[in-house]
């Protein structure tokens, strides 16, 4: 019996262990919003975006969000856009490794600044493919640095509209595989 016991301590320690990691939640431009005015450059300067996280763009009635590609991105172009939200509470699920790009619809937004673009990494990476998350231009005109190019970007949405397993479960990667072998385990030493 004290065996028993030991390995259902081991077991639920293991369990505690390997609890499922959540994506994380980013608000952009945090409490300013999606909006004229923010650099978003700065804003995703630093942050690691992983598949698995959101991005939450929030704005008023004249703004939008778009996403585009590369070359849309660089020339302010909503014209192919890949997708176009316009509801002032926009959520986009981070599905896949690469670069993603955003920009306001409304004419001269863009062209002001209200663009983003973000590397985005595997879920059990520290950091994104390119090893720095992207930086957009200048409002001003000044120079920096142009966000990097995948043959694949920006990512498409998952299954399910938009929606990945992580968007339904909270698991990321493995996870799930790892907490069934782990009941399987604690079924066998029970059994």
């Amino acid at each position: 019996m004290a065996g028993f016991m030991g390995a259902l301590v081991v077991l639920c320690l293991v369990a505690v262990a390997t609890v499922p990691a959540f994506g994380k939640d980013y608000t952009v431009g945090d409490s300013q919003g999606w909006t004229s005015g923010v650099d978003y450059s700065t804003w995703a300067s630093g942050k690691v975006f992983k598949v698995g996280d959101t991005l939450l763009f929030t704005y008023s009635g004249l703004h939008s969000t778009e996403e585009v590609s590369k070359s849309d991105y660089d020339s302010c172009s909503t014209s192919n856009a890949l997708q176009t939200h316009t509801d002032g509470n926009t959520k986009i699920s981070l599905t896949a490794p690469g670069s993603r790009y955003f920009i306001c619809g409304t004419a001269g937004h863009c062209a002001s600044g209200m663009k983003l673009a973000v590397t985005v990494a595997k879920a059990g990476s520290a950091s994104p493919p390119t090893g720095s998350s992207p930086t957009t231009p200048t409002p001003s005109g000044g120079s920096s640095t142009s966000p990097p190019s995948t043959p694949n970007s920006p990512s498409p949405p998952g299954p399910a509209g938009g929606k990945s397993a992580a968007d339904f479960s909270g698991f990321r990667g493995g996870d799930a595989v790892v907490l069934g072998g782990l009941i399987g385990l604690g079924l066998v030493v029970m059994g």
